[in-house]
């Protein structure tokens, strides 16, 4: 067997050349990492989740009509992608406050927010992945006017959709992060979404007992990680088909 080309490996994903041009295979790890990586877990199991609970999210946006990066699932850990030329920010959208935002503006955590609120960081661990102004943005180039306008209404789009889906199922979407690439069809540049949706990008909480089914689980040593997310795809009709490792840690 060809040792396959890695072609980026970022905390908590590896990406490695596809099989056919255009494409890239997208592996999901067990790596955990919070605080800039200044904290560190391998959680077993976490990788095989979240790329269910990724490939489930892709495919029902897809079919609403939010283009994305997900072609198929090849196995428990692993992703058939579209190759994107990836926008180097981060898009993040608020419906409750928490995490940096309470902190930042002194809002009690839980506190539903006047209206969903988009913010823009640049993707730069070294510099801890400052906030940015649309300013910002297109003075650097990082993205043309207009694509902020399509990332914006594209986030807004997904949120509604997140919103519906996990409210149905008992959980509150508090926030969340998502990407974007470019894909160039001649001298155009289409955005569509990219990276991953899973707990480890999302705050989802409990609708009933605000208890927090997320990465905040290992931020603030919480514990029960892989039950939370486990729980997550098991409300999201996705637990049967998940290998009984995983299954047994809900026991």
């Amino acid at each position: 067997m060809t040792r396959r080309k890695k072609i980026y490996e970022g905390k908590a994903k590896i990406l490695y050349e596809g099989p056919e041009p255009g494409t890239l295979i997208q592996y999901f790890k067990d790596d955990t990492t919070a605080f800039d990586a200044t904290k560190k877990a391998v959680l077993e199991g976490k990788g095989v989740i979240n790329n269910r609970i990724s490939e489930h999210i892709m495919i029902k946006l897809n079919s609403i009509g939010v283009q994305n990066h997900f072609i198929r699932r090849l196995n428990l850990r692993e992703q058939l992608i579209r190759e994107v030329e990836i926008i180097p920010l981060e898009v993040v959208c608020r419906n409750v406050s928490a995490g940096s935002l309470s902190t930042c503006l002194g809002l009690p955590e839980g506190q539903a927010l006047p209206r969903s609120i988009i913010e823009f960081y640049l993707k730069d661990d070294k510099l801890h992945d400052p906030m940015v102004s649309e300013e910002h943005i297109t003075a650097f180039n990082w993205a043309a006017t207009q694509e902020i306008d399509d990332m914006m209404a594209l986030t807004l789009r997904v949120n509604d959709f997140l919103t519906g889906m996990f409210g149905a199922v008992g959980i509150t979407l508090i926030d969340f992060k998502i990407e974007f690439g470019r894909i160039w069809e001649n001298d155009f540049a289409r955005i569509i979404l990219a990276d991953e949706i899973s707990p480890d990008s999302c705050r989802l909480w409990d609708s009933t007992t605000n208890e927090k089914l997320d990465k905040d689980r290992f931020r603030r040593d919480l514990g029960n990680v892989i039950e939370s997310y486990t729980e997550v795809a098991r409300r999201l009709g996705i637990m049967k088909e998940m290998p009984t490792v995983i299954q047994g840690g809900l026991h």
